[in-house]
């Protein structure tokens, strides 16, 4: 039975997550039922992803995994599930045949996100749900010299939603960059595996660096109380997207 590993891109905004859920509309969900329409009838598939995206959040690079009882070239089956999927803005970038012990999610070796925040006083209009819209001007030097405080590894529980599931909050944060981009501030961290809502709350504490209410030390301090309370707000989803899964 052939493993496939995939590669998708999708806008986050019409659904409630990746994950199955009842009566709500997931991109798992959207896309198995794409794999059943191309193999003729009802089929049942486990699917494994490299992460798995919240409501409202978007990719770009989202890598996700199954096992097929059938044989597809890896272009037909690319070519099949896009016509499938079409009407629901997923797409399947690539698709390739893989060995039996790859995958998606405890291969990969390092996720990237992008974090865009529109910073300008007009809201936005074309990349409206896409981006976080703040209006009042913020200070991106700032906010890259507080970001380096979070580097390394840590304990990063003020930095997870209080509904994450992971056993241990210790996490290594690669990188964590902040620069602007004409209008836009981009926010942008790899990490072999983040907590649930982190890079969000990464992002909303740094807003209020960029805002001058808080320094680069009242980051580190609310890292080291390991507290939820001692952070920053959560981003809304809009604004992220994550762009690449290294294996």
């Amino acid at each position: 039975m052939p493993r496939y590993r995939l590669t998708l891109e999708y806008d986050g905004s019409r659904f409630a997550g990746w994950q199955k859920q009842r009566d709500v509309a997931s991109v798992q969900q959207t896309f198995e039922e794409a794999v059943q329409a191309i193999c003729g009838g009802e089929l049942t598939i486990d699917t494994v992803v490299a992460g798995r995206t919240d409501a409202g959040v978007h990719a770009r690079g989202q890598v996700v995994h199954f096992d097929l009882d059938r044989d597809f070239t890896p272009d037909r089956l690319r070519d099949g599930l896009n016509f499938y999927l079409r009407e629901n803005r997923i797409a399947v970038l690539d698709a390739a045949i893989v060995d039996g012990e790859f995958s998606a999610r405890l291969s990969a070796t390092a996720r990237h996100y992008l974090y865009r925040i529109l910073n300008r006083r007009p809201p936005p209009a074309i990349e409206a749900g896409s981006v976080w819209h703040v209006p009042v001007l913020l200070d991106a030097d700032a906010m890259q010299v507080a970001a380096q405080r979070l580097v390394g590894h840590h304990d990063f529980n003020s930095f997870r939603s209080t509904e994450c599931q992971a056993k241990s909050s210790l996490r290594t944060l690669d990188a964590l960059d902040v620069r602007r981009v004409g209008d836009e501030i981009h926010v942008t961290t790899s990490s072999r595996s983040f907590l649930h809502n982190q890079v969000r709350i990464m992002t909303g504490t740094l807003k209020l660096v960029g805002e001058g209410r808080w320094n680069a030390d009242d980051v580190s301090a609310a890292l080291e109380k390991a507290d939820r309370r001692a952070a920053g707000p959560t981003a809304p989803p809009e604004g992220l997207c994550l762009m690449k899964v290294d294996y």
